[in-house]
């Protein structure tokens, strides 16, 4: 018998892990074009590429915890999804706009602030299901 996992979740982190390989090789092509083993070498398509995927690494296991714990917490299917589509769209814009400038972009910008949004809903969806008695 299977384990009962959050479906949703499940789907989300392992897009995002899709992404986060691609990010990473990303890096690892660029390293090995500069020849710069650590740090950016002061080459700035490096410097992109390592904060794309750091931005990455540092906002979806946040995030996807969250998502996996509103679902396992019965938060209704529907705000899971919503939650889960708006992370991935949230993160592909960031790692695309972290892609092509280290400076302000709209992908960059938009996809920081619906990251934030996701991380601030999820966690409310998980209170809300907590004082409801879930």
């Amino acid at each position: 018998m299977a384990p009962n996992i959050p479906f949703v979740a499940a789907a989300c982190a392992a897009l995002l892990g899709l992404l986060a390989a691609a990010l990473t090789a990303r890096v690892i092509l660029f390293r090995v074009r500069f020849k710069v083993d650590a740090g950016d070498g002061g080459q700035p398509a490096l410097a992109q590429a390592i904060r794309a995927h750091a931005n990455l690494a540092e906002q979806v296991p946040l995030a996807l915890l969250l998502i996996a714990f509103a679902e396992v917490a019965g938060a209704p299917a529907l705000a899971v999804y919503v939650l889960a589509a708006a992370l991935l769209v949230a993160r592909f814009a960031s790692a695309w706009g972290l892609s092509h400038s280290l400076g302000p972009t709209a992908p960059r910008q938009a996809g920081a602030g619906l990251t934030v949004l996701v991380i601030a809903a999820a966690s409310v969806a998980i209170l809300l299901r907590l004082a409801a008695g879930a």
